[in-house]
Order: structure tokens, then sequence, then C-alpha cells
């Protein structure tokens, strides 16, 4: 690297700390639902939401975006003025490795300590989260037994990124009819794609725009229940 060109990037290696919450079933090991967050969201919000989706007797950890914006206070609970998200595009490919790495060492802990049965960990994303979901557990499906995505995306290079392999992942993928950033035309061959890579896929499209309804909630905890 040349240090003297003006149009380098030099760059420092930091760490940063990254947040969750954690709701712990009455006997572990149990079940883990790791709920992810959509753009400017956080993990209070997004643990409401898994609550209402993780069967009884489910360990819930809630992750919290590692990228920090200031916004309008929003939240019922207290004055929040920040919100949280998981990628940006600088240096994408930067964001999808912290990503990765935060879940390897959230399952590597929450198994190490008892928390969760490391043969029953499942994922789910909302919007943002999503894309970057199906990258981690098609990159790493030995972590994984199944894959919940709401509202949102595939990999953009999930054609030509070797690193994604086939698997005995479960997926079901959650569509709004209304949704203005995974439209239904967007979204139309998402059941065939995720099936190339997956064991079974579930495609279900709701009366919804970009949200969480009632009846997503009350599906994801029935595709959850326990399986063989």
């Amino acid at each position: 690297m040349d240090i003297t060109d003006p149009n380098t990037d030099r760059g420092l290696p930091a760490r940063i700390n990254l947040y969750y919450d954690l709701h712990v079933a009455a006997a572990g090991p149990a079940p883990l639902l790791i709920a992810l967050h959509g753009y400017g969201a956080n993990k209070r919000q997004m643990m409401r939401e898994a609550q209402q989706m993780a069967p009884a007797g489910f360990a819930i950890a809630s992750l919290q975006g590692f990228h920090q914006h200031i916004k309008e206070p929003r939240e019922p609970d207290g004055p929040l003025r920040f919100g949280f998200g998981w990628l940006t595009n600088f240096r994408s490919e930067e964001s999808v490795a912290v990503h990765h790495q935060a879940l390897l060492d959230m399952i590597r802990d929450l198994t190490n300590g008892g928390v969760a049965d490391p043969s029953r960990i499942y994922l789910l994303g909302f919007s943002q989260a999503c894309s970057l979901n199906y990258r981690f557990a098609f990159t790493h499906p030995e972590k994984l037994k199944g894959v919940i995505g709401i509202c949102g995306g595939i990999p953009g290079d999930w054609d030509t990124n070797h690193n994604y392999h086939g698997s005995e992942l479960d997926v079901f993928h959650l569509a709004g009819t209304r949704d203005e950033f995974y439209t239904p035309e967007r979204v139309g061959d998402y059941e065939k794609q995720l099936a190339t890579r997956a064991r079974s896929v579930t495609f279900k499209s709701y009366d919804a725009a970009h949200e969480i309804v009632p009846q997503m909630r009350l599906d994801v905890k029935q595709w959850l229940e326990p399986r063989p």
C-alpha cells in the first residue's frame, strides 16, 4: 500500500462492543431463537417480537446492530434517540464479517454456558437482517437447524459466492403483498432459489406492508414447534 497516495484508505484495527438481550428458558439447554431487527430498530423491539413468536420453552437472544444512527424517540418504554443497522455500502464485506463473527461468538457462548441446545438453534431476521442471515446460514449451515426471513431479501451474490453450501437447513420465508421494498415481483423466485441450498423451504405471503403482522407471529410460532 502506498501511504503517500491521498486516495488510499488507511485502516486501523479496532474493537467494538456488541449488545444483546437474552431470555433464558426455565430449563436448559433449550431450543434457541436468535432474532435480528431491521434497519433503524434495536434489540428491545426485536425481543418483544421474538417473545411473541417463540414457543414455550425456547431461549431467545436479540442481537443489536453495530451501525448506530440518531433518530427521534419512538420507543414506548423510554426516550431512545438511536437506531441501529447491520450494513452500509462502504466496504460491506467488513460488515458481513462482523455479523458472522458476532453470531458465531454468541452461539459458542450460549451453548457452552448451557443456555442453548446446539442441535436446535434457529436464526430469524427482519428486513435488512434477512439477507445477512441467509449469508451466515449457508456459510455455516452446521451451526443452525433453521432460518426465518421476514420481509427481506436473499444475498445479492447468491449465485456467485462459493462460500454458500447446500445444507440440511429448514427455511421459512414470509413476505408482504404490499411490501414497498420487497414487492411480490422481487421475491417471486425466492422459494425456488432458497430450495437450491435448503432441505425444505416454506414460503408464505401475507396481506401486509413492510411489517410484522399478527398472522406472521402465529405462523412462525407454529413452524418452530418441535420437529424431527
